[in-house]
């Protein structure tokens, strides 16, 4: 199978080695081109290029797969809308042309936008609470248009990804960025690199055309119950704050993709995930 790996930075790489590892054939897509050449030093086929540019359509190879990693320049609601709207648009149209079975979309639990500490499963309609996304719910609906006929495509909806190499969340809580206070019980969704590459290989090789799945782990954490372990782990005291943060505040579920996708997870918690990236003199502790 050749597939496309569009987006090959951080997570489009693991799912490149993961497929590549299967025996898989995988072109890797990226828009600086020395970080493009450099996926060639573990057998992916580069291929510097803007998806978002004219004419970018043409320039993709025939493939059986595509997965699509798309991540924005900045927090722009313009580039949000180059890199989730036209590329997109680029890759479907590439799909089509190239008689492409399967297309993946890595999306973003970030349409979800309640503050109310409620559910959201694979069927909750999309509540965007900012034009960034509005921007991603208008790409799931996109890609699940274009779903039909020979190409299977399909939305991942990925939360609060982290694993070797994003480790962010142990600095914010050392810092004092995550800290204990106001909104605290707010509820917080993490999915391990590894687990996400499981997720999206399977969305690649079964999931329905028009499909969304969850790729999240299987214990939502209260933001008071991260900090309170991950400073316990780091060996410092969780710091305080009066400040009111204000953001989302959903349990992110994910059971019915991993038993429609028949997806083990490797990491079934942050606890599990995180244990093995905390420093060794901590992790002993």
């Amino acid at each position: 199978m050749h597939v496309l790996v569009a987006g090959c930075g951080w997570l489009g790489t693991a799912i490149a080695r993961r497929l590549l590892a299967r025996g898989d054939r995988v072109t890797g897509v990226r828009r600086d081109a020395p970080k493009a050449q450099a996926l060639a030093a573990f057998g992916v086929t580069p291929l510097a290029l803007d998806l978002a540019s004219p004419g970018a359509a043409g320039l993709l190879p025939d493939v059986d797969g595509v997965v699509a990693c798309p991540s924005a320049a900045s927090e722009a609601e313009a580039d949000y809308r180059k890199a989730y709207l036209d590329a997109n648009r680029t890759l479907l149209a590439a799909a089509r042309r190239g008689g492409a079975r399967a297309f993946v979309y890595t999306g973003s639990t970030g349409v979800f936008g309640q503050e109310d500490g409620s559910d959201v499963d694979e069927a909750s309609p999309p509540t965007p609470a900012s034009p960034n996304g509005e921007v991603l719910a208008e790409a799931e609906r996109l890609v699940r248009d274009a779903a039909g006929g020979d190409l299977r495509a399909s939305v991942v909806r990925l939360s609060g990804l982290y694993g070797p190499g994003r480790t962010g969340i142990l600095d914010r809580v050392r810092s004092g960025a995550l800290a204990l206070g106001p909104g605290d019980d707010a509820w917080m969704s993490f999915c391990h690199l590894d687990d996400a590459a499981s997720f999206v290989l399977a969305a690649l090789d079964r999931a329905k055309a028009g499909a969304v799945h969850h790729g999240s782990d299987a214990q939502p954490a209260r933001r008071r119950e991260v900090v309170e372990w991950i400073a316990a782990r780091l060996g410092v005291s969780p710091r305080r704050t009066e400040a009111s943060r204000r953001g989302p505040n959903r349990r992110v579920l994910s059971a019915s993709t991993r038993e429609a996708l028949g997806v083990a997870l490797a990491y079934p918690s942050f606890r599990d995930g995180l244990l093995p990236l905390l420093p060794p003199a901590a992790g002993e502790r």
